[in-house]
């Protein structure tokens, strides 16, 4: 594995864990040059379904969009980085059960919320107000009524 600091290529391997669930091997490594550490993910590599956007066009499906997507709207929210990345898991579990070759961005826009408004509501009203391109504020007064109940 190739040092994300230095670039070298000899890294040790320091402790490996399954993650709680077992869909991946987190890895921390030690590179043998400049001696800094880093963190690894080991998954299986499986075929997501592309995904189409409002116009029309299809993109493969991409992790750290999720992600980032997901880490912006928590930003500044007691949410750690694992509940984050196990709300992902469950995110592409469902892509993958889906059991089509393309997914309309609306229907992973709503995956994404649902798993925010599990994690934090805060983050979840970000991320509607957002997604949902809400035009006036009865539209947002609308969705925070919504997550009150």
């Amino acid at each position: 594995m190739k040092c994300p600091f230095c670039g070298h290529l000899e890294t040790q391997v320091v402790e490996t864990r399954i993650s709680e669930d077992a869909d991946f091997i987190r890895r921390r490594r030690q590179c043998g040059a400049c001696e800094k550490r880093f963190t690894t993910y080991e998954r299986p590599d499986v075929n997501f379904p592309a995904i189409v956007k409002k116009d029309g066009r299809r993109t493969e499906y991409k992790r750290s969009k999720i992600q980032d997507s997901m880490t912006l709207s928590l930003r500044k929210r007691p949410v750690s980085t694992e509940q984050v990345d196990s709300a992902v898991e469950r995110i592409e579990e469902k892509l993958l059960n889906l059991g089509v070759r393309e997914v309309p961005s609306a229907r992973l826009g709503e995956l994404v919320m649902r798993e925010l408004k599990k994690l934090d509501k805060v983050a979840y009203v970000r991320f509607a107000s957002v997604y949902r391109s809400f035009e006036d504020i009865d539209e947002f007064k609308t969705l925070v009524d919504e997550v009150r109940r």
